[in-house]
């Protein structure tokens, strides 16, 4: 599934394409994806112009000068196709634009999603209004980290991917982070010390903002909206490298909880 450095990416390489155009077509190709698409998106983004692109935890919402967000969520296999050669089966919503720019948004396993609101209630929208912090953010820091996970039994794994703790982050980066912060993934959230949540809160921004640079992580189907794949796969201390050696000299263990695999070191996370 892409996570929130590759949803960044594709909103960046959309930004470059269609911020300031104007929509000459907008073609929903079916009815749904995960959920029914609105039935009046046509017509709400037909004549629009694109005022600009922003991100919210692993959504992309692309603004409009009739003040509204079309927002969209990549799912488990879904991306922007920027001018393709050809529309083909699984590009689901065509964006046309009056300069003759495309974006297809192509989703083989339809489990992406795509739904259209007025700015103003952006921030009630069903996805967003418990969500926590972004993580890139500064309202993000120890301090807010400490207080949202005071008293909790269980793992920080689990409540990092927890989106009422904190927005976006996904399976690969957690991982990451809390290796590189030295923090063992079951351990209670409530036990950890205020310097190693000092020292996760750098792993997870770190983390991703290397993630960004690289242009996210290739699994599966994920490409950006130019095509180009993500290499942050290549920097993956843990992440699917079970049974190959950590930079320590131990190996990688990988433990499944609630269908979900976990990466890690044993010596070097505690």
């Amino acid at each position: 599934m892409p996570e929130l450095p590759e949803v960044e990416t594709t909103v960046a390489g959309l930004r470059a394409v269609l911020e300031g155009e104007r929509i000459l077509r907008a073609e929903p190709r079916r009815a749904d994806l995960r959920w029914p698409m609105p039935p009046d998106l046509r017509q709400r983004l037909t004549g629009a112009r694109i005022t600009g692109l922003s991100r919210r935890a692993k959504y992309g919402l692309i603004h409009t000068d009739r003040d509204d967000a079309l927002i969209f969520h990549l799912g488990m296999s879904g991306r922007w196709r920027v001018d393709p050669a050809k529309i083909e089966k699984h590009d689901h919503f065509v964006i046309e634009t009056e300069s003759g720019r495309i974006a297809a948004l192509n989703d083989p396993r339809r489990f992406g999603s795509l739904d259209i609101v007025p700015v103003s209630q952006v921030g009630q929208y069903k996805a967003f209004i418990a969500m926590g912090p972004e993580p890139l953010s500064d309202a993000f820091d120890t301090a807010a980290l400490q207080a949202a996970i005071a008293g909790r039994t269980a793992p920080i794994k689990a409540m990092l991917l927890n989106q009422t703790i904190v927005a976006g982050l996904g399976n690969i980066y957690v991982c990451e982070a809390l290796f590189l912060a030295g923090i063992a993934p079951m351990k209670p959230a409530g036990q950890i010390s205020k310097a190693k949540l000092q020292k996760l809160v750098a792993a997870i921004k770190g983390v991703l903002a290397s993630a960004i640079l690289a242009g996210g992580s290739t699994l599966r189907d994920f490409a950006a909206p130019g095509g180009e794949l993500g290499y942050f796969a290549k920097e993956w201390l843990v992440y699917g490298r079970e049974g190959e050696d950590c930079r320590c000299g131990r190996v990688v263990m990988r433990r499944v909880d609630s269908g979900r695999s976990t990466f890690y070191c044993a010596r070097c996370q505690s």
